[in-house]
């Protein structure tokens, strides 16, 4: 895999077919050479020219010339014990196609998270470098937002993953927009990357296997439910009232819990299909039997599940809660008829697990 750096030449990743097509033909090939570079590029992981053996080998020359195909640099890997390994990527400044008038993309480091399991692995990928939402408890907040990623560094996280675990990947593959910065403030870019990720054509990643988590954008959720293609949606509530939820959730203060349960009851749901609200549980906080009752209040007439997420330590003011209290809390939830699942964060000790992607460092790490 390689990177180009500042080359000038056409950077190919994260180009749909049809813009693949139209650039085929402006070097005066015909159009279906396009699908063909597509499926090479995507469907089959062939990241350098020469290998493409489905394209004539004049035109894998010219490519080669005029064309690059920008993967990230893995800076480092942080590898756990449970399999789990923290990504930390140098984007290059030209590694994807800036919007009109914007110029190059400026240089940045992000992560991403790479999660074997048995029958599947899952990666989390960043959609953007650092994140401006200002989650009081989460540790990517206290980056800033450095910028948006484009669509071919959203796609990149994922191939570099998966060619990282070529030999031993398992036949499914989930992908959750979960890593730094919040989707749907990176609307666009988000859903060019996830048509690709998504399309039986080049990643054949299901729908049902992608989970895009917002903290509540209200006109990026109404957004989203108008897409043909879309991944599942995931709504990071984390309190059981607006006044608990502003101190932690700024975001709130625009999007109350109002606007965005409504939101939630107007979501076209497909027939397979539940919202999945996240909460994470701090201890002393939001995690008292009456926020329970709350919760269940709020989302006794939208279909969904919730995954309680005991809080993962970092340098911040807050507490795991006990086992004990999560599980009353669990309880609670389900007495009244909801889908509850408490999910225990793998990676926490190389900082890969929910809310701890802060670009830190590790003792459990190797270098690139």
């Amino acid at each position: 895999m390689s990177s180009q750096g500042s080359n000038p030449r056409t950077n190919l990743l994260g180009k749909s077919a049809e813009e693949l097509r139209a650039f085929l033909e402006s070097l005066g090939e015909p159009g279906y050479r396009g699908a063909q570079l597509y499926h090479a590029l995507y469907a089959e992981r062939r990241f350098d020219f020469a290998a493409m053996t489905n394209l004539p080998a004049a035109l894998r020359e010219r490519l080669a010339r005029e064309a690059s195909i920008a993967l990230p640099r893995i800076v480092r890997r942080h590898s756990s014990p449970d399999g789990t390994v923290r990504y930390v990527l140098a984007l290059a400044p030209d590694s994807g196609s800036a919007p009109a008038g914007e110029g190059r993309a400026a240089p940045a480091n992000i992560e991403a998270v790479f999660m074997p399991g048995e029958k599947r692995q899952t990666i989390c990928v960043s959609t953007q470098a650092g994140c401006a939402v200002d989650c009081r408890f989460c540790l990517t907040a206290t980056l800033g937002l450095a910028r948006n990623l484009t669509a071919g560094e959203i796609v990149a996280q994922v191939l570099v993953a998966l060619e990282e675990h070529r030999a031993t990947l398992k036949p499914q593959t989930n992908i959750v927009l979960m890593g730094q910065g919040e989707p749907l403030l990176n609307y666009d870019a988000v859903m060019a990357a996830l048509r690709i990720l998504l399309d039986p054509n080049a990643l054949a990643i299901s729908p049902k296997h992608a989970t895009l988590s917002t903290s509540g954008i209200v006109p990026g959720i109404e957004r989203l439910a108008q897409e043909k293609v879309r991944p599942k949606l995931a709504i990071s509530l984390n309190a059981s009232s607006n006044e608990q939820r502003d101190q932690i959730m700024p975001i709130n203060r625009k999007y109350p819990l109002e606007m965005l349960l409504e939101a939630c009851r107007k979501y076209p749901l497909r027939p397979w299909e539940h919202l999945t609200f996240e909460y994470v549980l701090l201890g002393g906080f939001n995690d008292a039997p009456e926020d329970a009752r709350r919760v269940a209040k709020l989302l006794a007439h939208v279909r969904c599940k919730v995954n309680l997420i005991p809080w993962n330590p970092g340098a911040l003011p807050y507490a795991k809660p006990d086992a004990a209290r999560v599980e009353e809390f669990r309880a609670i939830l389900a007495d009244k008829g909801l889908r509850i699942f408490v999910r225990d964060s793998r990676g926490q000790d190389v900082q890969a697990a929910c809310g701890q992607l802060a670009l830190a460092e590790s003792a459990a790490s190797s270098p690139a």
